[in-house]
């Protein structure tokens, strides 16, 4: 069974938004977020502690100011009875005060970090049962999901979408806590410091924000140009690099440059454009902010001429207008995590709903105990409703049988090894194995009775004994040689440095083509399976190991109800039954000689192979 991966194009590092540049958004904020909330409901007391302490937390920091105001105070009027020569500062009573101003100061740290420690906690526990959860659902999902994504697509749900989830969560919790908390509590502080300047500090804040909506404005498109042309500049850097050897071979090196570009150039002016836009927003606060800073110091300093406010009041007031511009930038960055929290959860939610394999607890018979019948009754099958590419297949396999399916390409061949493997279920008729309907299996259980060797083979990184021994978890040193051995690439791993400890890597090009063929040969011989599903399993090897590992394929196949889907006709010769198909149903059958004494479509194909055999 031909299996086609299809790679995404991998996704570059995320572009800095600027504050208040909206992220993606999901389609359903709200419901997603009571989805989330009780996906995290075993964190409701860890949840409420961090809250209590982020709101602890801030609030021994906004009384600070109000605290250090008292010895501004008690310095300036220390100073003025100096020089007036009726006193002088009472440095005792200002160190109590800075004592007391750490000690409330550590408080708060104190707080903060127990509410960091936790909420760390909670997130990643969070992302870790999200990541569980949908490594279990990928294992309970039908095929045909997984064929009509992307291996990108799905892949960006457990990395790209849990990651934002876990960062964005991370922050937008205890930073929306304490923002809030911060802007109410400023805002009592200066009340009771003077309620007009209170006024003037407040009058600030529409202008600032009006201001940071015209920039956000005009900067956002350039924020989806600079997301858009990163992916598509890293998607051509990828291609490029992949298939380097082909635009080397075909003098495409100037188009590609080209092509490099023009991308980089669009990406060049939408980034420069949307950093520039999102860095003005700073100066455009600070200079807000400093207006603020003079106005509130001309009234203050009326105030105090007047006597309403003391001078350690004008400066505690000054530090909580500063403190009180921070939380409506904070608020405004917060907006845009929840907004991206909540597209990553709905993406992963999504998936976590999709439709799963129906599953059956039965098993008629157990994998060990089946002989091998198998029996196409009528089988009828499209992958889509509208289009059927199976009609009415029908055929009978004998137990230990070797049976060869072979047809021109689109003739659905790997179609029905799918659904004897219950990949996909027929649409009509049946399939039987030892006279059981394969439906009332256990897809799990009926699948361990199947050993599979397919034309695109997948090792994983790690050793070469790990990766054979992958048909067979408790197999010894010994049994994993010994099948070596049988697919003739014992010798083969012994030259190689290491032996059977050496490390494949992650795509498995330190072997050859043909040499990684046979390790999935070796693994498929140690499963030891009662029903061998073959797919072009010698195609990627040359002629003299084609008839070595043929030799062990019929050793390995005697006993066994086998099924060869092959292209090179010369190579299922001995096959017991050829099923010859064309259009989704069965056009011929018979052993090999009997199909070529016929003088049919079989022996077209065979005919035609061996004429460019001869060519050649």
């Amino acid at each position: 069974m031909s299996e086609k991966h299809t790679m995404s194009r991998p996704r570059g590092p995320m572009g800095h938004r600027g504050p208040g540049v909206p992220g993606e958004k999901a389609k359903d904020f709200k419901g997603t977020v009571k989805k989330l909330l009780r996906h995290m409901g075993r964190f409701k007391l860890q949840l409420a502690l961090v809250g209590l302490f982020a709101v602890c937390s801030t609030i021994f920091n906004i009384v600070g100011p109000k605290v250090l105001s008292q010895a501004t105070t008690e310095i300036f009027t220390g100073l003025v009875a100096k020089v007036q020569g009726t006193g002088g500062i009472d440095f005792g009573k200002i160190g109590r005060i800075l004592i007391v101003l750490l000690v409330l100061y550590l408080i708060s740290a104190g707080f903060s970090l127990l509410q960091g420690w936790i909420m760390s906690g909670v997130t990643q526990k969070t992302c870790y049962g999200l990541r569980r959860d949908i490594s279990e659902k990928i294992h309970r999902m039908p095929m045909k999901y997984f064929e009509s994504r992307t291996v990108g697509e799905v892949l960006s749900r457990i990395t790209n979408d849990v990651d934002t989830l876990g960062q964005s969560l991370n922050q937008s919790v205890t930073t929306l806590i304490t923002s809030v908390t911060t802007l109410i509590g400023v805002l009592v502080m200066m009340l009771t410091i003077s309620p007009l300047m209170t006024l003037i500090a407040l009058v600030i804040l529409p202008v600032s924000a009006g201001l940071v909506m015209l920039v956000v404005k005009h900067s956002q498109k350039y924020f989806v140009a600079q997301q858009k042309y990163l992916g598509k500049i890293n998607g051509q850097v990828e291609e490029t690099y992949s298939g380097h050897s082909v635009v080397r071979a075909f003098n495409r090196e100037e188009e590609v440059i080209r092509e490099f570009d023009e991308t980089n150039a669009v990406l060049f002016k939408s980034a420069w454009l949307s950093q520039f836009l999102s860095g003005m927003m700073q100066p455009i606060m600070t200079f807000v902010g400093n207006l603020g800073y003079v106005a509130v110091a001309v009234a203050g300093s009326m105030l105090a001429v007047a006597g309403a406010i003391t001078v350690g009041d004008i400066q505690a007031f000054i530090q909580y207008l500063r403190q009180f511009t921070q939380p409506v930038t904070q608020i405004a960055q917060v907006s845009n995590m929840l907004q991206s929290m909540a597209a990553a959860a709905e993406r992963v939610f999504e998936f976590l709903a999709e439709e799963e394999e129906s599953q059956s607890d039965a098993c008629p018979v157990p994998a060990e105990q089946l002989t091998g019948a198998v029996e196409f009754d009528h089988v009828k099958f499209g992958y889509v409703p509208e289009k059927t590419i199976i009609h009415d297949f029908s055929a009978k396999v004998e137990p230990g049988q070797t049976v060869a399916i072979v047809g021109p390409t689109g003739a659905g061949k790997t179609t029905m090894v799918k659904l004897l493997m219950r990949f996909y279920d027929v649409d009509a008729g049946a399939i039987r194995v030892d006279g059981h309907d394969v439906r009332e299996f256990n897809r799990t259980k009926l699948r361990e009775a199947f050993g599979m060797v397919l034309q695109d083979t997948w090792l994983f990184k790690g050793t070469i004994m790990e990766n054979i021994r992958y048909g067979r978890l408790d197999a010894t040193d010994e049994e994993v040689m010994a099948a070596a051995k049988a697919a003739h690439v014992h010798h083969f791993i012994q030259t190689l440095p290491g032996g059977y400890q050496m490390e494949l890597n992650e795509d498995a090009s330190n072997v050859s083509q043909g040499q990684k063929q046979l390790l999935t040969i070796a693994r498929a011989i140690l499963a030891d399976n009662r029903i061998l599903i073959l797919d072009e399993a010698t195609s990627s090897v040359d002629t003299r190991t084609e008839h070595l590992i043929q030799a062990a394929m019929n050793n390995l196949m005697k006993g066994r109800t086998s099924f060869v889907i092959a292209h090179r006709l010369s190579t299922i010769k001995e096959a017991d039954l050829i099923l010859v198909m064309k259009d989704g149903d069965i056009v011929e059958q018979g052993t090999h000689q009997q199909l070529l004494d016929k003088g049919g479509f079989y022996a077209g194909l065979y005919n035609a192979q061996f004429e460019e055999s001869e060519a050649s």
